[in-house]
């Protein structure tokens, strides 16, 4: 199904890793939706032995929530999402 860009969203996953055997599940959910990922960011935060991942997706509303949704659930993972206004 191809998707109109003026149906889509810009937005900021923000993704904070506090136990790193939970990144094999994050991934496979990423990659699950890789067609919308514009771009990622990792950056391991070894003073508070954390992952901090941003991940930039253009996709329509209901993607965005199944996609932080889904990473919500996963245990010591924390996820907030920020919209562009456009």
């Amino acid at each position: 199904m191809e998707v109109n860009n003026s149906d889509t969203r810009l937005a900021i996953i923000a993704i904070i890793v506090e136990e790193i055997e939970q990144t094999e599940r994050l991934n496979k959910i990423l990659h699950n939706y890789s067609k919308y990922i514009i771009g990622r960011m990792g950056i391991p935060y070894q003073k508070k032995n954390v992952n901090v991942i941003s991940v930039v997706v253009d996709a329509p509303n209901d993607i965005i929530g199944a996609i932080s949704g889904k990473l919500g659930m996963i245990e010591n993972i924390t996820v907030k999402t920020v919209y562009s206004k456009l």
